[in-house]
């Protein structure tokens, strides 16, 4: 199982998360690529940390939308958001190549990610560039995504490989869904319960949605938010629980 951890979120004189402790614990890091938060000062730092210890990256991709944390929907016309996209991997992977590695994979970030589970222009949009970055480098490059989303139908039409993912810190709809940010039982910071979650995810394929029924999630990679509060402690917390529970935890794409 792959534990990955959004990271690189600081901006300028602005400081969010404790990213050289998160790195230490993660076996992925999806990486802010300058539009949602992170500047080139930032991606250096965070890159050249993630190589010393050996965390694979991931471009974490946004809208540009630096005063709402990419967390607002944008319209975007898809040619438009392919380019944005493909600007960002070009950034971060130019960061990551100059320590020796490279990205490996792209997950959308926030309001992008939310909207690519449906929306099938945009997540079209999303795909076309990683295709397109991954012929011209000759490198694999996965997408991280919510399980049956129309982003990762499309990756997989495209010959892409694609990765699952589960929330242990969010909250889960009986649709399988996330719950918006904005709902009670949207964020889990109890650190019992995450590391509950976290094992039955990785064990059992199941999560406990926001009324106690329980739906199959199956995942490849489970994600800690770095923004939530104590997250840090979360993701020390999951770590310990799912080698205690026997859970061999590796990087999905070294």
């Amino acid at each position: 199982m792959d534990l990955n951890a959004d990271v690189g979120e600081s901006f300028g004189l602005w400081t969010l998360g404790d990213d050289d402790t998160l790195l230490s614990l993660v076996t992925s890091a999806n990486v802010a690529c300058g539009f949602h938060a992170g500047d080139p000062s930032i991606l250096r730092r965070t890159t050249e940390r993630a190589a010393e210890l050996g965390v694979s990256v991931g471009a974490q991709v946004s809208y540009r939308d630096l005063v709402g944390f990419g967390r607002r929907f944008m319209d975007v016309r898809p040619r438009e958001l392919r380019d944005d996209i493909t600007y960002q991997l070009g950034a971060l992977d130019g960061f990551t190549r100059i320590t020796g590695r490279r990205v490996t994979y792209v997950k959308p970030h926030g309001a992008l990610y939310h909207a690519v589970v449906q929306h099938e222009e945009q997540a079209a949009a999303v795909v076309d560039a990683v295709t397109a970055y991954s012929r011209a480098t000759g490198d694999e490059i996965a997408l991280l995504g919510q399980p049956g989303s129309a982003l990762l139908t499309a990756a997989d039409k495209a010959g892409l490989r694609t990765v699952r993912e589960a929330f242990a810190d969010r909250g889960y709809d009986t649709s399988g869904q996330l719950l918006p940010r904005d709902a009670p039982g949207a964020l889990v910071t109890d650190l019992a319960a995450v590391a509950e979650r976290a094992v039955r995810m990785a064990v059992k394929g199941e999560v406990a949605t926001d009324d106690g029924s329980v739906v199959l999630v199956t995942t490849e990679s489970i994600c800690v938010h770095g923004d939530t509060p104590g997250a840090v402690e979360i993701a020390r917390t999951v770590r310990t629980a799912l080698e205690s529970a026997g859970v061999e935890l590796s990087p999905f794409a070294p």
